[in-house]
């Protein structure tokens, strides 16, 4: 097989988009080769999960989570890749052309996919139309679209509704799925308007923040329950009670977002 070099994670936010593939395996850090048509490196049976997105997908390591969080469970098939650079939108992603050739070349059973909050008008309409432009190359993949619900910044909060109402859409226009990671914050901050899921720039997300997002994808893609997990995050010290209060707010959001809008 061919690989393209790997990158460590603490250069990730300085990789410039025309760099290279950065693919988040469960095993550690690898690349999808240019040449390589099977899926990259992950056994038979597993579970397929490709992320298409970009600082709120790899601050922290989103896909890894995910993936680290199922083997909490007990389950060990989950495998999780991404393509994800600084900024970048879907468009720039269709344009770019990394995220096509991972379609194109690899077998995947869900794939993930945000941009920025993308709460005006014409952002909404921006992230539908970009979505419903990747879905047709994601099914001919073998694999369901995902719409991941990030979040806006400290300062706009006030537009958490229009974020989650855009997502939603996205994920009604391509019949697809959709993973309220940002309406779980809110319903986290119901019970505690303290927790810090925000990182110290007000955008991205603490430890705290990308756990929350993992085990709402997690279940949309495999239906672990948030509510059976350990009161644990992986690699992390946070407390148990704060770990519950995240569990109870994933599966809030959950229950009040259906999987297909």
């Amino acid at each position: 097989m061919t690989r393209t070099p790997t990158f460590p994670r603490s250069a990730v936010s300085s990789l410039t988009p025309w760099l290279a593939l950065l693919a988040v395996l469960a095993s550690g850090m690898s690349c999808l080769g240019p040449t390589e048509t099977d899926t990259p490196g992950f056994p038979e049976g597993d579970t397929r999960v490709l992320f298409i997105g970009n600082s709120l997908t790899y601050v922290n390591d989103l896909p890894a989570m995910v993936a680290a969080v199922a083997r909490q469970a007990g389950n060990d098939k989950v495998s999780t890749a991404a393509v994800a650079y600084p900024d970048f939108s879907l468009e720039d992603h269709w344009n770019e052309g990394t995220a096509r050739r991972a379609l194109a070349d690899h077998r995947w059973e869900y794939v993930v996919m945000q941009q920025g909050p993308s709460s005006l008008p014409e952002n909404q309409v921006y992230l539908a139309n970009w979505s419903a432009t990747f879905a047709p190359a994601i099914r001919a993949a073998g694999a369901e679209p995902v719409l991941y619900m990030v979040w806006p910044s400290s300062p706009r909060s006030a537009d958490f509704p229009a974020v989650r109402q855009s997502y939603r859409n996205a994920a009604a226009g391509v019949s697809g799925v959709f993973a309220p990671a940002g309406d779980a914050w809110t319903a986290a901050w119901e019970t505690d308007p303290a927790l810090p899921l925000y990182s110290g720039d007000g955008f991205h997300p603490s430890v705290a923040g990308t756990y929350l997002a993992a085990i709402v994808i997690l279940n949309r893609v495999t239906g672990i329950d948030p509510l059976t997990l350990p009161a644990a995050v992986p690699g992390s010290g946070l407390p148990a009670a704060t770990v519950r209060v995240l569990q109870q707010a994933a599966r809030a959001a959950l229950d009040r977002n259906p999987a297909r809008p």
